[in-house]
C-alpha cells in the first residue's frame, strides 16, 4: 500500500480551509502542518503542527508537497522558497501579481526542476472537460463569438482583510482570472484586449466591476463582464455545483459560445444546431450533453498527488498560467489607457 503523501498548507484562510477539507477526504494524502501568521485555528481544530513562518515549517517538517494559499502578493516568493527546498507545490491562482513576477517564477522552476501545479481548478471540472471535448470535436464549426459573465455580491466582511482592498486584489485578478483561463482553454490564445474597470460600488483602490473585450488568435471575438458587488445569478460559482459555500442558480448559464455550425451554453452543455435546413427562419434543435459528476477541487488534488510523485505533468503549468496573467496585465493596461493592448509573453 502506498504511503499517503504528506502535504503542508501555507495559508489557512478561507481557501486554505477548503484545501484542508479536500485533503481530509483523500486517502492518498494527509495534512501534516499549516502556516499562517494570523491564526492557528485550523491547526488547533485538526491537531496538526502550526507555524507562523512557512520557511521554518518547510525546514522542520519537510513535507512531501505543499499547497500555497496565502495572499496573492506572496505567491511567487513562497513558491520559490519551496522550489529551493525541492518541494513540489500546488500554487493557488493567480500564479503571480504581474508578468515580471511570473517570469521570475518560470526562471526559478527551470533552475530547480521541481513541479508546480497552478490552481486553475475549473479545468478539472467535468463540465469544463466535456465542453472542451464538444468544441474540439468541431461541433460549433468555426468559433465566432464568446460571451462570459461572472457577477455576484461579496459580503462586506470579505473585505475586512486589508490586502483584498489594495492593488494585487480586485475582481479582475481574483475572480475573472478563472474565467479568462477557462476561455483560453476553450477557445485558444487571446491575442488582444480592450477593457474598462471601475471602483464606483465600494471606492476601494481596486476595481469592483469590469468589462473586457477579447480577440482570440483564431479570429473569434468575446466579451467578459464581471462585478463582485451586484445582484446577479450569472457566474460560474453560482451556476456550477463546485464550491458548496456559494448559493446556486444551476439553471442559469455563464458562458455562451457560437460558431458557424452550432452554439453551446455552459454549464448546461446545451448544444444548438440546425436540422436539415439552415437560416434564421428555421428552428434550431437542442442537444443536451451529459457529463460525469465529480468535484473539480477533489480531482485537482488527486492530479496534484500524481504530479508531486512524478507520475504526471501538471495540467496547468506555471508557463500556461503565466499567459493568463499576461492577459490580466493587458486588461489592466487597457483599462488604464483606454487603448487596445496585446498580451506580452511572460
Amino acid at each position: 500500500m502506498t504511503t499517503p503523501l504528506k502535504i503542508a498548507l501555507i495559508g489557512a484562510g478561507a481557501m486554505g480551509r477548503q484545501h484542508a477539507g479536500y485533503i481530509a477526504r483523500e486517502s492518498a494524502a494527509t495534512l501534516v502542518a499549516s502556516t499562517d501568521p494570523f491564526s492557528s485555528a485550523l491547526a488547533d481544530e485538526t491537531g496538526i503542527e502550526h507555524f507562523t513562518d512557512h520557511r521554518e515549517m518547510l525546514d522542520q517538517v519537510r513535507p512531501d508537497a505543499v499547497i500555497i494559499a496565502n495572499p496573492n502578493d506572496l505567491h511567487v516568493t513562497t513558491a520559490i522558497d519551496c522550489l529551493e527546498r525541492g518541494i513540489p507545490a500546488l500554487l493557488e491562482k493567480p500564479v503571480a501579481c504581474s508578468r515580471e513576477e511570473a517570469s521570475q517564477l518560470i526562471a526559478a522552476q527551470h533552475r530547480y526542476d521541481v513541479p508546480i501545479l497552478v490552481g486553475h481548478h475549473r479545468r478539472h471540472n467535468p463540465v469544463a472537460e466535456r465542453a472542451k471535448a464538444i468544441i474540439d470535436a468541431g461541433r460549433l464549426g468555426r468559433l465566432a463569438t464568446v460571451t462570459g459573465m461572472w457577477q455576484t455580491c461579496k459580503p462586506d466582511d470579505y473585505f475586512s482583510m486589508e490586502w483584498r482592498r489594495q492593488p494585487g486584489a480586485g475582481v479582475v485578478l481574483i475572480n475573472l482570472v478563472h474565467d479568462l483561463d477557462l476561455l483560453r482553454h476553450f477557445c485558444g490564445e487571446i491575442s488582444a484586449v480592450q477593457a474598462m474597470t471601475h471602483n464606483a460600488l465600494r471606492g476601494f483602490e481596486v476595481e469592483d466591476s469590469a468589462i473586457v473585450q477579447l480577440e482570440f488568435a483564431n479570429g473569434a471575438l468575446g466579451s467578459l463582464t464581471g462585478s463582485d458587488g451586484v445582484v446577479s445569478p450569472w457566474g460560474w460559482d453560482q451556476n456550477v455545483n463546485e464550491v458548496p459555500l456559494y448559493a446556486k442558480h444551476l439553471d442559469q448559464s455563464c458562458y455562451f459560445l457560437a460558431g458557424s455550425e452550432g452554439a453551446l451554453s455552459v454549464p448546461q452543455l446545451s448544444l444548438w444546431r440546425y436540422g436539415e435546413a439552415r437560416g434564421w427562419q428555421h428552428q434550431l434543435v437542442c442537444e443536451s450533453h451529459r457529463f460525469t459528476e465529480g468535484s473539480a477541487q477533489q480531482r485537482q488534488l488527486a492530479h496534484f498527488i500524481e504530479v508531486a510523485r512524478g507520475q504526471a505533468e501538471p495540467l496547468v503549468s506555471v508557463e500556461d498560467a503565466a499567459w493568463t496573467l499576461a492577459v490580466i496585465d493587458a486588461i489592466q493596461e487597457a483599462a488604464r489607457t483606454g487603448q487596445r493592448q496585446i498580451p506580452r509573453s511572460p
